[in-house]
């Protein structure tokens, strides 16, 4: 055991743990206006009950003022969490400005996996889906700037999805058709 000095905690040492008044001062500045504000909301219900339950319109807004499209939006999206899925659908329709308008043309994004954060988008050929997932990196970094860190993970790229597997008798037995230019 050493015998060295312990600091003490006193007003004077900014180690203490005790709130200076200040900031009780504060504290009790912010309890006496939500204090006022309580009685203030109460005491103009108590006149809107005794006007006739306070259904008249004033001119100014209030409560019961209907909201801008816009804004019950948005507070719908916030209230459910759809924060993410939402940006997602914004970049799907920017989805031309965010890739190009080369490969907007030959490549669509068909759905987005929020559990697993994929984005799945379709080519109409195996040559454009070859070059979408070489720029599939650089296309995770940009959605990820536009929709905030982590949105998106990965890009899933799936190919053209080719006419229906016909079978008949000029069909080989077993055959599953050009997978070169399907697959």
């Amino acid at each position: 055991m050493t015998d060295e000095p312990r600091p003490v905690e006193n007003a004077e040492n900014p180690k203490s743990a005790e709130p200076s008044g200040v900031d009780l001062a504060r504290v009790a500045l912010r309890a006496a206006k939500e204090q006022a504000r309580a009685r203030g909301d109460a005491a103009q219900q108590k006149r809107q009950a005794r006007r006739g339950g306070g259904l008249r319109s004033g001119a100014r807004a209030d409560g019961r003022d209907p909201m801008a499209f816009g804004a019950a939006i948005n507070r719908l999206i916030t209230e459910r969490g759809w924060e993410t899925p939402a940006a997602v659908g914004g970049v799907m329709g920017r989805w031309p400005q965010i890739v190009g308008e080369d490969v907007a043309k030959h490549c669509e994004p068909e759905k987005y996996d929020e559990d697993e954060r994929v984005l799945v988008v379709r080519c109409d050929s195996t040559a454009w889906a070859t070059n979408l997932r070489l720029l599939a990196p650089q296309l995770v970094a940009r959605l990820n700037e536009d929709l905030g860190h982590g949105a998106v993970k990965l890009i899933k790229v799936n190919g053209p999805g080719g006419p229906p597997r016909r079978y008949g008798p000029l069909r080989a037995p077993g055959s599953t058709g050009p997978g070169d230019t399907y697959g």
